[in-house]
């Protein structure tokens, strides 16, 4: 038994998130979570809400609440949906405890402690309109690189290339949009990253598995132009983590707060100690997943996140761990993402394009989702969703083949042999032929799930349910019960145990289907399958059932064509 680490890209609290957001991270985060469960690993899965910097300021100024309401209520909302999409964390933090603040206030003492720490007199953007320092995020105008007109003063959405907000072509506040902007003097913490160039490139280089598009982007921001910088890591906002050397006053940053994106990934680690106080245990009960002086050595950690994210985690967040000088975890493999797009355009929160996971589950049920957004997981390039591919892809996948297998069988076995499993005859060929296959294909899944290759995964699975579907077809038991019972109990005898089997498999992407699979099935037994014709045994001669009710109802032309005119990309 492994102990595997998992985090997800911590989510930001302003607003409740979209498709592309929850295909990006989180949900193929939960799917190798679930799959690492069920193969009898030791599994920690985290997430948090990104609460601090200038986006929650706004949001809350905007919605008429102090922002502490406000970050605790979007909480609760975002909180709320991933239980609803069935994501299966094991907690939940906030980047706002005190946990938090804490270990942030000691990361920055410790780098202070190993002189990685630097500060600096720099003149920053000040919007006399809006009264106030501006974020670089805040900071808005033409990149210089891509000529995208709405790049951020921090980083090109676009080319994704890292920028200052003095390298903007046109400046304007993202807040008014005034651009009576001036360049005024304060003081901020810097973090000494290009002292660490030589291990975090070393250590890049180690990842020799890691994905194309990690390694990449990782590397660009290494080495493009004039490589890895500095980076403040203080802001002049009143909502974060105030500055401090460990428990101790920094003298000249009074007032001031860490920058929000030293402070996010710091969160995984406190939300970790969160889930131990929230489980009354002591401290060593988070530290051995994160120390390796504390038994976190044997841990694997894996992040997820869409690329945009990567650098954050390639770099600054290393470079903060690295730099402590202490027996922090470093992430083994960071499993990233291209971007789903939606019906010919761009998910974006700021414009409201797409559709979002409340909208979403008001719709179908979280299955649904799952099952579309996991098999078309934007992982080799950039992949879109279209109401026309979501209609088909749930009504052959799911309710054709999926649905379809259970309820033929069921309901078959009701009308001849009663709700249970009937017994009585043997295998016969095509039933050893396709355990062959069934062997063949669920080591192949296997394969392709501890590799976290979602779409490949997804196929093998939906080719897992055809052959089912196939062998039913093709050995017709309503054809064969009229003229040889016993043979047509040993195919409905190993077609209900397919339900288990396919309920026990399908959990990682459909948790509901399966459970209700299981349920009509009247088992708790979820043992993964080690050996597939064992596993085609588990529900007995005389094992009792009931015939579940329809897994998936197909979406009609009707309803898609009403929902693609309801969420054609202005949400209101």
């Amino acid at each position: 038994m492994a102990r595997i680490l998992i985090t997800s890209a911590i989510p930001y609290i302003n607003g409740i998130k979209h498709l592309g957001n929850l295909v990006g991270s989180q949900l193929p985060a939960d799917l190798y979570a679930r799959y690492m469960r069920a193969r009898g690993h030791e599994v920690m899965f985290i997430c948090a809400t990104d609460e601090h910097g200038t986006p929650a300021e706004l949001a809350a100024a905007k919605a008429g609440q102090p922002v502490a309401d406000y970050c605790a209520a979007m909480w609760q909302v975002q909180s709320d949906l991933a239980k609803g999409f069935r994501l299966s964390f094991d907690h939940f933090g906030r980047s706002s405890s005190q946990r938090n603040h804490r270990l942030t206030q000691h990361f920055a003492g410790k780098l202070a402690e190993n002189g990685l720490i630097e500060e600096v007199s720099e003149k920053q953007v000040f919007s006399v309109a809006d009264n106030r320092f501006l974020p670089d995020r805040y900071i808005e105008g033409t990149c210089p690189n891509c000529g995208y007109d709405r790049a951020r003063g921090d980083q090109c959405e676009n080319c994704t290339k890292q920028l200052d907000p003095t390298d903007l072509i046109n400046p304007r506040s993202a807040i008014s949009g005034s651009t009576d902007l001036e360049i005024r003097e304060t003081k901020h913490l810097y973090l000494k990253q290009r002292s660490l160039r030589g291990k975090i490139e070393a250590w890049i280089d180690s990842k020799t598995d890691w994905p194309i598009l990690t390694t990449s982007i990782a590397k660009k921001w290494l080495n493009d132009g004039d490589g890895l910088q500095d980076r403040g890591i203080t802001r002049d906002l009143h909502w974060g983590v105030p500055v401090k050397k460990g428990d101790q006053p920094w003298p000249g940053m009074e007032g001031k707060v860490f920058y929000v994106w030293f402070d996010a990934p710091i969160e995984y680690i406190a939300a970790t100690a969160e889930w131990a106080d929230a489980h009354g245990k002591d401290d060593a009960a988070w530290q051995r997943w994160w120390r390796t002086d504390k038994g976190a050595e044997d841990v694997r950690y894996v992040q997820f996140m869409g690329k945009d994210n990567v650098p954050f985690h390639t770099l600054s967040f290393p470079a903060t761990i690295m730099g402590s000088g202490e027996p922090w975890k470093l992430v083994d493999y960071i499993k990233s993402f291209n971007y789903l797009n939606y019906d010919g355009g761009q998910f974006s929160t700021s414009q409201g394009r797409g559709v979002f996971m409340d909208q979403a589950l008001s719709l179908l049920p979280a299955d649904y989702w799952r099952w579309w957004l996991l098999s078309h997981a934007p992982e080799s390039s950039d992949s879109e969703f279209t109401w026309e591919n979501f209609q088909v892809s749930v009504n052959k996948d799911l309710a054709d083949v999926l649905g379809n297998f259970v309820s033929r069988i069921t309901k078959f076995c009701r009308a001849k042999f009663g709700e249970v499993v009937p017994e009585g005859g043997a295998p016969d060929d095509q039933a050893r032929a396709l355990i062959t296959d069934l062997e063949n294909r669920t080591r192949a899944y296997e394969g392709f799930m501890e590799a976290m290759e979602i779409r490949k995964a997804a196929t093998e699975l939906r080719g897992i349910w055809a052959a089912g579907n196939e062998y039913l077809q093709s050995a017709a038991p309503w054809t064969v019960h009229k003229t040889d019972p016993e043979a047509a109990a040993a195919i409905t005898r190993l077609s209900l145990n397919l339900i288990r089997f396919y309920a026990v498999l399908s959990e990682p992407f459909i948790p509901d289907a399966a459970a209700n699979m299981l349920a009509g099935m009247n088992t708790t037994d979820q043992k993964w399958p080690g050996d597939v014709a064992e596993a085609l045994t588990a529900l007995p001669p005389g094992h009792a059932f009931t015939v579940p009710e329809v897994l998936f109802a197909k979406i009609s032309d009707d309803d898609r064509d009403d929902w693609a005119s309801r969420f054609s990309g202005i949400r209101t």
